[in-house]
């Protein structure tokens, strides 16, 4: 897995199971292995020059997710006083350096970003958003998004999960994914979001009507997301009701093209442009935090 020599790469190892960061490039998690085969995909010729161009690993999408735009123009939104203001789409958490502490235990790390001269142009608010990553075994992994309002004023927000998962793309019509209770939506041309259309409990990756879709969770969860691939002999289940967790808004389907070797199942709070929708749009208090949790599991087929 060729990495770059100017990051610096931290490995989270326990078991069979490995975990590579790369703080400095947007807190993101870069890989994760289970018993020798890839899991979260990397790619073998990385970019470094733009890291958040890079399709791999873990980008954090924070503090907004998706295209928002302002008469048309993406990558802009309009606050309550009216004013508008340039904010990259998924946010500028994935161009930033983290502040990474390992854990303890050698078994997890938790990556801070905080406000900055770099933040307040595009998002005039105080916060603390931190990814926290702890393997619970060598086959499941937790994740934590945790924000905080640091500042004097209410703080909008609405985060994510950007995860590549493993998969070669001639086995997407062989793999399901299995699902809780959704109502299924896109973003227009327009950047409005379409009307809900009913889920269903299982589709093959192949399918083109979940390609860029975003399932909207109907509720608590009544069961955990999972990816079956049958060529891989896996099964990734992912947990999204987790204790003290906030609710997760709607899990996102994307891969970029015909030949990419990785599907992207991504967790997120809010849709695109919630901070003009309200679709899934959180609001912290002075002083207030919360955190999104989950936990993933990889297992073989029984």
């Amino acid at each position: 897995m060729p990495l770059s020599p100017q990051q610096d790469i931290l490995e989270i190892a326990q078991d069979a199971s490995v975990l590579r960061f790369s703080p400095q490039a947007g807190g993101r998690l870069l890989s994760w292995i289970v018993d020798g085969e890839p899991v979260i995909h990397w790619p073998e010729h990385a970019d470094w020059r733009q890291p958040a161009r890079i399709r791999g690993g873990n980008p954090l999408l924070f503090p907004f997710l998706g295209r928002h735009r302002v008469d048309g123009k993406i990558g802009y939104w309009r606050d309550t006083e009216g004013t508008v203001r340039a904010l990259p789409m998924h946010g500028f958490a994935r161009d930033l350096p983290f502040e990474a502490h390992a854990d303890v235990h050698g078994a997890g790390l938790r990556m801070i970003l905080t406000d900055s001269d770099a933040t307040r142009g595009g998002y005039p608010f105080g916060f603390r958003f931190e990814a926290a990553y702890c393997l619970v075994d060598a086959h499941t992994l937790e994740v934590t998004l945790s924000t905080a309002n640091t500042g004097d004023a209410p703080l909008p927000y609405y985060a994510g999960h950007h995860f590549y998962f493993t998969l070669p793309h001639t086995q997407r019509g062989e793999t399901s994914l299995e699902l809780p209770r959704t109502e299924r939506r896109y973003q227009q041309d327009d950047g409005s979001i379409s009307a809900a259309e009913p889920g269903e409990p299982c589709y093959t990756l192949d399918e083109a009507r979940i390609l860029d879709r975003f399932h909207c969770l109907d509720g608590a969860p009544q069961r955990p997301v999972r990816i079956v691939a049958p060529g891989l002999n896996r099964v990734v289940t992912i947990d999204l009701q987790r204790p003290d967790s906030v609710p997760w808004y709607a899990v996102t389907t994307w891969t970029e093209a015909p030949g990419s070797d990785f599907y992207c199942v991504e967790p997120w709070l809010g849709l695109p442009d919630a901070i003009h929708n309200g679709m899934g749009l959180r609001w912290l208090e002075p002083g207030q935090s919360e955190t999104a949790a989950l936990r993933i599991n990889v297992g073989a087929l029984s």
